[in-house]
């Protein structure tokens, strides 16, 4: 039961992971959440408390990087230090990937660029086009032009201008292409490496 394609090119099913990470994000939106562009407070202690209680190759046995889906799932709910401490460990591009949007979420755009560069050319980021361009269809009024190919540095600036716009369209989209960005990369990490 995928949710969103007609929202953005993004069909979501939380239940392709497994039971226990479905609960999970059953917790805040199934995978749904409009995670906010500056890192606030984790959104849910109790899926803290449940991801902390396994590790990664129990709730992801069958993921490509089951330590960068963790660290996914705990930034998920802005569980900042957790997501930190895990990425921390992560020295391939998935782990760099998730400690960019990590860094831009903070909000620390060099950081976050410095760690968008170590990514380089990742596999989801034809997809996340797409989906960051019929995004951003659904705003014209707002002039933004999405780069082909996709170009995480310009992202991270246009987070930095929206989220100096709070409540503004320009952080409705901007949330709406993060979340785009977060369910590839999740299900990149998360799904099998033949998926």
């Amino acid at each position: 039961m995928p949710s969103g394609p007609e929202r953005a090119g993004v069909p979501f099913n939380s239940q392709a992971y497994g039971e226990e990470v479905a609960a999970i994000l059953a917790l805040d939106g199934s995978g749904e959440r409009l995670m906010p562009l500056a890192m606030g407070k984790c959104s849910s202690d109790e899926a803290r408390r449940l991801i902390a209680r396994r590790s990664a190759r129990k709730l992801f046995p069958q993921a490509r990087a089951p330590e960068a889906a963790l660290s996914g799932l705990y930034l998920y709910f802005s569980c900042l230090d957790e997501a930190h401490e895990t990425t921390q460990a992560i020295e391939t591009a998935d782990g760099s990937y998730w400690h960019g949007i990590l860094h831009r979420q903070e909000p620390d755009a060099g950081n976050a660029s410095y760690w968008f560069r170590r990514v380089g050319r990742h596999a989801i980021f034809p997809e996340l086009r797409r989906a960051a361009h019929q995004i951003a269809e659904r705003y014209p009024q707002l002039g933004v032009r999405i780069a082909d190919p996709w170009d995480p540095s310009a992202f991270v600036d246009l987070c930095e201008l929206a989220r100096r716009s709070p409540g503004s369209e320009l952080e409705k989209m901007a949330q709406e292409i993060q979340r785009a960005e977060w369910q590839l990369l999740f299900h990149y990490c998360a799904s099998p490496p033949s998926a």
